[in-house]
């Protein structure tokens, strides 16, 4: 199975021998897609606050597009409370249709390259958007077919972008749930389409440069400083993994979180919070450009997914990545797998619904690195009058004590400012 082209459904004994055969590496045509699924966390919640403005428009508009989930034997999902936990998958499609003159490449590539999952906590008090690399290699479960027909087989090892291919975009849910242990009754998908309309939308975002990006391989030239991009610029940027930390896949993953805790911070701006026709135009371009599940489509699931996420603080909306080995041998050679001992760190705080904090925000991964902080103008203090009346220091409330992640945790949140590196 190459990444340019989508596998025909094969016989029985077909499939028995191909799910074994060598995983391909995926090619460099799709890597500025990477922050489409990262940006749908965010998007997601201004397509969804924005229900009060035109509920029944955007959920037409939605359901055009749903996405029917099912368990591995194909029965409908059992779609859990509002008021508790909720996961969501975010998957970014390798999709180019529609695109036209090739211009991205072959039209019938099919690939979930971005993967993240979205942990909302029960209190409303934090949210997690763990992503897992394109190129992990994982054992695939049973997957229903999306047209009919027996399905597809399970997978003892394979390359977890290649799942959307076999049994759409619910295969991919069901890989990370037999991963994690999670059940993820929701999902979001974007395709190709989405990334010029979404970047224009939000009017552009400011990214930080620490040294020079020259990538000649998506046509990346930025100097060190501050760039506000959009458009073409900005998906220069997101498409870069040449011009960042190590070239990989993994520095792609932490250079795109400096683009995404900028663009959280701008849609928590009064610039958009306050701005009905700012919000009423991401809205749009996001359901032009999403599908979401069924169960996700409804406009009361829209709303309680947007009345989770929107009081969130900023400082504990954290981004992390999958724990994970490379330097694979020979045929897996540019892939990486799931250090599993430290993912189920991870798995185990999801599902018990603990906070997700990262002890360290220096650690942000090879493709980026912490801002460096500006010092405060001093200001003068005020003198006091001799007559005037002490005040009382108000009382600190208590705050729950919460276990930071260990030093091996690698991500950011959305008040810490990031650059490229």
């Amino acid at each position: 199975m190459t990444e340019q082209s989508k596998p025909k459904k094969a016989t029985k004994a077909e499939r028995a021998i191909a799910r074994h055969g060598n995983v391909h590496a995926a090619g460099r045509a799709r890597t500025f897609f990477g922050v489409i699924g990262k940006a749908l966390i965010v998007v997601l919640v201004s397509t969804l606050t924005v229900t009060a403005i035109s509920a029944v428009q955007l959920s037409q508009e939605l359901s055009r597009h749903k996405i029917h989930l099912t368990d591995v034997q194909g029965k409908d999902i059992v779609i859990p409370p509002l008021d508790g936990p909720l996961n969501l998958l975010l998957v970014g499609s390798d999709s180019r249709s529609g695109t036209g003159n090739g211009v991205f490449g072959t039209e019938t590539s099919n690939l979930a390259d971005v993967i993240i999952l979205l942990h909302i906590s029960a209190d409303r008090k934090n949210a997690v958007g763990l992503s897992f690399p394109r190129d992990l290699l994982v054992a695939w479960p049973a997957c229903p077919s999306t047209t009919g027909g027996p399905g597809y087989y399970a997978q003892s090892l394979g390359q977890i972008n290649a799942t959307i291919a076999n049994g759409g975009p619910g295969c991919t849910l069901l890989t990370v749930e037999q991963l994690t242990g999670l059940q993820i009754p929701y999902l979001a998908m974007v395709d190709f389409n989405g990334v010029i309309e979404l970047s224009n939308a939000v009017g552009g975002v400011e990214v930080c440069v620490a040294e020079d990006i020259n990538d000649e391989y998506t046509n990346t030239y930025l100097k060190a400083g501050m760039h506000k991009l959009q458009g073409l610029q900005a998906l220069q940027f997101l498409r870069t993994r040449h011009g960042v930390g190590d070239g990989s896949d993994l520095s792609r993953i932490s250079n795109q979180q400096v683009y995404l805790t900028s663009l959280v911070r701008k849609l928590k701006s009064k610039d958009i919070l306050n701005n009905p026709v700012a919000l009423y135009s991401l809205a749009q371009a996001a359901a032009r450009n999403m599908k979401l599940s069924d169960t996700l489509s409804d406009p009361s699931a829209m709303v309680g997914v947007a009345n989770a996420l929107k009081a969130i603080p900023m400082n504990k909306i954290t981004f992390l990545q999958l724990p994970s080995i490379a330097g694979l041998p020979e045929p897996y050679q540019g892939r990486v797998k799931p250090d599993y001992e430290k993912a189920q760190v991870l798995f185990d705080l999801l599902k018990a619904d603990k906070p997700l904090v990262l002890g360290k925000v220096e650690n942000t991964g090879s493709g980026s690195v912490v801002a460096p902080t500006r010092e405060p103008t001093p200001t003068k203090t005020p003198t006091k009058s001799p007559t005037a009346k002490p005040t009382k220091t108000p009382k600190p409330t208590p705050t729950a004590t919460v276990t930071p992640l260990p030093e091996w945790a690698q991500g950011t949140n959305a008040a810490t400012t990031t650059c490229s590196k």
